[in-house]
């Protein structure tokens, strides 16, 4: 018998060496076998029950052979369980192997037909292009046909936008003649021809436009024209595009571009702080008429009605406007300071309707520069909801007033109502502020801005206002927490209210 070592199926685990054994085996039944035949030769007989070492020695050569046969069984269940483990491998790896190829070919088929259908794609719309590029050739050579006839037709007449929706201007192009009537232009755009025609040389450069292919600039004039029409009338963007003959959308941009421009190019030059010379001629003419000293700007706050923004609502809210008329309000401010004509000379836009006066002030850039000693030893005069300040002169607000408090607060509401009237003047010519504008919050700054520019060039210009155009400003004061904060600027007033009483320059009305 030969016998085959028995392979490891586990190189790690420790077993014993079986071909070892084997050979042991092999060796030890061998040698019994030619003992066994030496005996019986020897021997001519043999019982059954034979000697007690005979029996033995049988018993272990059973034993070694019913070991060399499980070994043998034990071998063969040890090559079919690997082999059987190396075949459920190899047909599992196989199965991978061919899920992964029709992934990838499915991909792959996916890949190529999105990049068919973007190339189809492509196609249609060059395909649409050049059929609208032939559409407008074709538009073009019939107009230039028909105008052939006419002296210098074929070059210079203007290509008909298909694409353009067909308005009426004859209300432009009417006041756009020369021999348009001077009263009538003024009523619809709150000014001469002639400071019209300012403006528009002045922002020519900012907001005029060139040609295109596609169509033919906006002129300058219709540009201004829009943005004035607008902000004195006060009209939805839908009543301007009728007026105009243009877009709703057109004419919303034009707006807003004209006023950035008027901020930006007009506002450095007709909106500021006056120099030294001129301050000291402002000083003069407030004294001229009030008797008060050093007095270089009259201050007021107005609110503009706004619709409810969509965040911050309750800064916004404006309660004392609401209470007064039985109607939920919202606001921004805006703080003024003008000479004697009534010429903004300082502006402060934009912050929300539910802040006092004396808030908006401390916020302001005119706080500031006081801050900085640029208004030391001169006066703004306000009204009751501003602090009596180091540099703001306020009336007296506590009650049971002296005759020379009384005389005081006289002479300094005559100040006062210098920049209420120009307050007044300014919601009059400009109707948009009295309104619920479109414009969103963010712009409105802008638009204020440009408001007050205008106003500026009119006043400076002397441009009257219609009477009928008058407006009643209606603005709560509120009486700061602490109404004087500057125990020098006490003293200061009760002196100037005691040299008005005695000098006989105030208190006449009480005699």
């Amino acid at each position: 018998m030969k016998l085959k070592p028995i392979p490891n199926p586990d190189p790690d685990l420790d077993q014993p060496d079986l071909s070892y054994i084997y050979s042991f085996l092999h060796s030890s039944l061998h040698h019994q076998m030619n003992n066994d035949t030496a005996k019986k030769r020897r021997r001519k007989t043999a019982d059954d029950d034979g000697p007690p070492g005979k029996q033995g020695k049988m018993k272990d050569l059973k034993g070694i052979i019913t070991t060399l046969s499980l070994l043998e069984q034990q071998e063969k269940e040890d090559l079919d369980r690997a082999s059987n483990d190396d075949k459920s491998f190899a047909e599992e790896k196989q199965k991978q192997t061919t899920k992964t190829k029709a992934m990838v070919e499915h991909y792959s088929d996916l890949q190529g037909y999105y990049s068919d259908v973007e190339e189809s794609e492509t196609v249609n719309r060059k395909k649409s292009r050049n059929a609208a590029t032939a559409a407008v050739a074709a538009a073009a050579a019939v107009d230039a046909s028909e105008k052939g006839a006419k002296p210098g037709g074929s070059g210079s007449g203007h290509q008909r936008r298909l694409w353009v929706k067909d308005r009426s201007k004859a209300w432009w192009d009417e006041c756009n003649q020369p021999d348009f009537p001077e009263e009538e232009f003024k009523k619809a755009f709150r000014m001469g021809k002639a400071t019209f025609d300012l403006i528009c040389d002045e922002l020519n450069s900012a907001i005029a436009k060139e040609d295109t292919t596609l169509r033919n600039a906006i002129p300058v004039r219709q540009r201004v024209a829009v943005c004035l029409w607008r902000l004195a009338t006060g009209d939805p963007l839908r009543l301007v595009s009728k007026r105009f003959g243009l877009g709703i959308s057109t004419c919303h941009k034009l707006v807003l571009e004209v006023c950035s421009a008027i901020r930006t190019v007009l506002m450095p030059k007709y909106l500021n702080w006056p120099e030294d010379g001129v301050l000291r001629k402002v000083k003069e003419e407030f004294e001229s008429f009030s008797g008060i000293p050093n007095v270089v700007g009259s201050m007021y706050t107005t609110h503009i009605p706004i619709i409810a923004p969509k965040i911050s609502v309750a800064a916004y809210f404006n309660k004392r406007h609401t209470e007064r008329n039985q109607k939920t309000s919202y606001s921004i401010t805006v703080q003024g300071v003008v000479n004697p004509k009534g010429v903004f000379t300082d502006v402060c836009i934009g912050w929300p309707g539910s802040m006092p006066d004396d808030q908006v002030l401390e916020k302001s850039a005119l706080h500031q520069r006081a801050g900085n000693g640029l208004l030391k030893g001169v006066w703004i005069v306000g009204g009751s909801g501003y602090p009596l300040l180091d540099w703001v002169l306020v009336p007296y607000t506590q009650q049971h007033l002296t005759w020379t408090q009384h005389a005081f607060n006289e002479k300094i509401g005559e100040i006062q109502n210098v920049s209420k009237d120009a307050f007044a003047r300014l919601k009059g010519r400009w109707l948009c502020l009295q309104k619920r504008t479109e414009v969103k919050l963010q712009d409105l700054p802008v638009v204020l801005g440009a408001c007050c520019v205008l106003h500026n060039i009119c006043e400076l210009r002397n441009e009257e206002i219609d009477p009928d155009l008058r407006f009643e400003l209606v603005d709560d004061e509120m009486v700061p927490e602490i109404a004087v904060r500057s125990q020098s600027s006490k003293k200061a007033r009760d002196a100037i209210a005691h040299n008005l009483l005695h000098h006989g320059l105030a208190g006449t009305s009480f005699l």
